[in-house]
C-alpha cells in the first residue's frame, strides 16, 4: 500500500498547479475513476461526494484525499492487476510537467524505471526523497550490471556538492542519472541496459531468468522455455521477451526441489538445466524462495531494504544517544570546572602562605648552592688539567703513529725503486750481450770481405788468359760482395737498433738510480740511521768507429791483433 500511495502522490502533486498543496474536486474526480480503472475495483463517484460533503468550498489537500484513498480504493486492492499499467498511469500524469528529455542520455521509458526504483527506495516520509546511502545503492548496483568499475572518489565528490542536502528528489535523481555523470565513456544502450536490469530485479522481483527445457503435461516432448523466478512464482514464456506467457509455477511452504542425478533434470515439474552448474544455481535459487516463503518473509530486495532502514534508524538512536551522552558529558564538565576554579582558589591562597615558606626555604638553599658551586669549580679546573694532558698523550701518540705509518710507506717504496733497479740492471747486461753477438757477426763479415779483396788481388797478378777465366768467378764474387754488402748493412741497422735499446735502458736505469738514491735521502732524512747504498763505479765505456761497446781492454787488444794479422796476410799475398 506505501508503495502504491508513493505513485499517487506524485500525480496528485503534478495537479497542483499552483503549488498550494490543493487539487480541485474534478480533477480528484479522474484521477480516482482512473485509479479504479487500473486497479480493476469498481468506481463509486458518490462515495468521494460523501467524503467531502463538509469540505465544498474548494480545493482539496493530500491530508484529506489520503483517508479517502486508504478508505475506498486501496483497501480494496487484490493482487491480480497489472502494478505496471498502474506506475505507468501515475507516470503519465507527472514526467511531462518535471523532465525535460532534450539534454538526457536515457529515453523516457528508462526515465520511467528510474522513478518506479526511486519510488521503490525513498522513505516513507512526504514529500518523498531518497536519501544519499540508497543513491549509492542504486548507483552501485547499475554500475554493477554495466560491468563498470564503481568511483569511491566520484561518489564523494558528488556527496560534497550536496554537501547538507543529502538527498534528491525523484526527478533530480532522473536527471542524475540521465546525464551520465557516474556512466561517462558509457554508450546510451549500455546504460538503458543497465537500468532495465536494475528495474527488473528491484521492481518486478526476478530474482532469477534463462532458458531451460521443460517436458510438456500430455505429448511428454521436451521445449525450451524462457524462465523467470519470483518470489513466489515460477514463471515460463515462449521467449525472452516474456510476451507470451504458457504457464505459471506457484511457490508455496508445502513445495520441494527433487534432483535427477542421471541428468541435469530437478523434479518442480520436470525441468532440465543445459549444464550441471546451471542446475545447481536454479535449484538454490528456488530452494532459497521456498525457505523465505516458510519464514513469511518478503522478497530478498524488500528485506534488504528493510534491515537498511533498520541498520539506519538504529544509527540514528545510537547518534542520539551519544548527542545526549555528550550533553551530559558536557554538564558534567561544567561542573567539574566549576570545582576545580573553587579548588583553584584555595591552592591560590595555599601557594601565597607557602611562598614565604618558600622564599626561606630558597635564601638557606642559595647558601648550600654556593659553597657546592665552589667545590664544583674547584673539581671542574682539575678536570679540565687532566683533559688538556690526556689530549696532549693522545695528540704525541697520533703523531708516532703518523710518522711510523709515513716510514713503512718509504720503505715499500724503497723496495720497488731497488725492483726497479734490479730491473733495469739485468735488461743492461741483456743488451750488453746482444751488443757482443751482434759485434762478432759484423767483425766475422769484414774478415770474409777482406778475404774475398785478397784473393781478388792475387787473380789480378795471374796472366790474361787466367783472367779471362776467373772472369766468370769475379762476376759471381762480386754478386757475393754485394750480398755480403746488403748483409752488413742489414747488421748495421740492427746493431743501430740495438744501440737505441741499450740508450733506453741506460736511460731506465738512470732513473731508477736516482729514485732510490731519492728514497734512501727521505729514509736517512727521517731515521739518520740508514746508510745510502750508492751504486757501483762506472768506468768509462770503449769507443770504436762503429759506436759505445761493452768490450774489455783485453778483448778489445786480442780483436785488433787479429785484424792486423788478416792485413798482413793480405798483403804478403799481394
Amino acid at each position: 500500500k506505501e508503495e502504491l500511495l508513493k505513485s499517487i502522490w506524485h500525480a496528485f502533486t503534478a495537479l497542483d498547479l499552483d503549488h498550494r498543496g490543493k487539487v480541485s474536486k474534478s480533477q480528484l474526480k479522474v484521477l480516482s475513476h482512473n485509479l479504479c480503472t487500473v486497479m480493476k475495483i469498481p468506481h463509486d463517484p458518490v462515495a468521494l461526494e460523501e467524503h467531502f460533503k463538509d469540505d465544498d468550498t474548494g480545493p482539496l489537500s493530500n491530508h484529506g484525499y489520503m483517508p479517502y484513498l486508504n478508505r475506498f480504493i486501496l483497501d480494496k486492492v487484490q493482487e491480480d492487476f497489472d502494478v505496471l499499467e498502474f506506475y505507468r498511469m501515475c507516470w503519465t500524469l507527472c514526467y511531462k510537467k518535471n523532465i525535460h528529455s532534450q539534454h538526457l542520455l536515457i529515453s523516457d521509458r528508462d526515465a520511467f524505471k528510474v522513478w518506479c526504483i526511486f519510488n521503490f527506495l525513498s522513505e516513507d516520509k512526504y514529500p518523498l526523497v531518497i536519501i544519499i546511502e540508497e543513491i549509492e545503492y542504486f548507483l552501485r548496483k547499475m554500475m554493477e550490471a554495466m560491468g563498470s568499475g564503481w568511483s569511491e572518489e566520484s561518489f564523494a565528490d558528488y556527496k560534497l556538492q550536496l554537501n547538507t542536502k543529502n538527498c534528491l528528489t525523484a526527478w533530480e535523481l532522473i536527471e542524475l542519472v540521465g546525464l551520465g555523470l557516474f556512466s561517462k565513456g558509457l554508450d546510451r544502450q549500455t546504460l538503458s541496459m543497465g537500468i532495465t536490469e536494475v528495474f527488473t530485479e528491484l521492481i518486478l522481483d526476478v530474482l532469477k531468468q534463462d532458458y531451460m527445457m521443460k517436458k510438456g503435461h500430455k505429448r511428454k516432448n521436451w521445449t525450451e522455455r524462457w524462465f523467470v523466478l519470483r518470489p513466489t512464482s515460477l514463471s515460463y514464456y515462449v521467449g525472452e521477451d516474456v510476451e507470451e506467457k504458457r504457464g505459471d509455477i506457484i511457490l508455496d511452504q508445502s513445495c520441494c526441489v527433487e534432483v535427477n542425478k542421471c541428468h541435469n533434470i530437478f523434479l518442480l515439474f520436470e525441468i532440465s538445466a543445459s549444464d550441471k552448474k546451471k542446475k545447481q544455481e536454479w535449484i538454490q535459487a528456488i530452494q532459497s524462495c521456498i525457505q523465505q516463503l516458510r519464514l513469511g518473509l518478503l522478497s530478498p530486495h524488500r528485506e534488504a531494504r528493510l534491515r537498511r532502514r533498520e541498520l539506519r534508524q538504529r544509527q540514528q538512536v545510537e547518534e542520539e544517544d551519544l548527542a545526549e551522552r555528550m550533553k551530559q558529558l558536557q554538564a558534567a564538565s561544567d561542573t567539574k570546572q566549576r570545582e576545580l576554579e573553587a579548588m583553584r582558589m584555595k591552592m591560590e591562597e595555599a601557594a601565597a602562605k607557602a611562598a614565604l615558606e618558600e622564599l626561606r626555604r630558597k635564601k638557606t638553599q642559595l647558601d648550600l648552592q654556593d659553597r657546592y658551586r665552589l667545590d664544583l669549580e674547584r673539581e671542574k679546573m682539575v678536570r679540565q688539567q687532566m683533559e688538556e694532558q690526556v689530549a696532549q698523550k693522545s695528540s704525541e701518540l697520533e703523531q708516532y703513529l703518523q710518522r711510523v705509518r709515513q716510514l713503512e710507506d718509504m720503505y715499500h717504496r724503497l723496495e720497488e725503486a731497488l725492483e726497479d733497479e734490479r730491473q733495469a740492471k739485468q735488461d743492461e747486461e741483456a743488451m750488453r750481450k746482444l751488443q757482443a753477438r751482434l759485434l762478432e757477426e759484423e767483425a766475422a763479415k769484414r774478415a770474409e770481405l777482406e778475404q774475398i779483396q785478397l784473393q781478388q788481388q792475387r787473380a789480378l797478378c795471374q796472366t790474361e788468359a787466367e783472367k779471362r777465366e776467373l772472369m766468370a768467378e769475379q762476376l759471381a764474387k762480386e754478386r757475393d760482395l754485394q750480398a755480403a754488402t746488403l748483409q752488413l748493412e742489414r747488421l748495421e741497422k740492427e746493431r743501430q737498433g740495438a744501440l737505441e735499446q741499450y740508450e733506453e735502458v741506460s736511460r731506465k736505469l738512470k732513473r731508477a738510480a736516482t729514485k732510490t738514491k731519492t728514497w734512501k735521502d727521505k729514509v736517512a732524512k727521517h731515521e739518520g740511521l740508514v746508510r745510502l747504498i750508492q751504486p757501483g763505479h762506472k768506468g768509462l765505456q770503449q769507443m770504436t768507429n762503429w759506436g759505445p761497446a761493452a768490450f774489455t781492454d783485453a778483448e778489445l787488444e786480442q780483436r785488433k791483433k787479429l785484424w792486423q794479422d788478416s792485413k798482413n796476410q793480405g798483403a804478403q799475398a799481394q
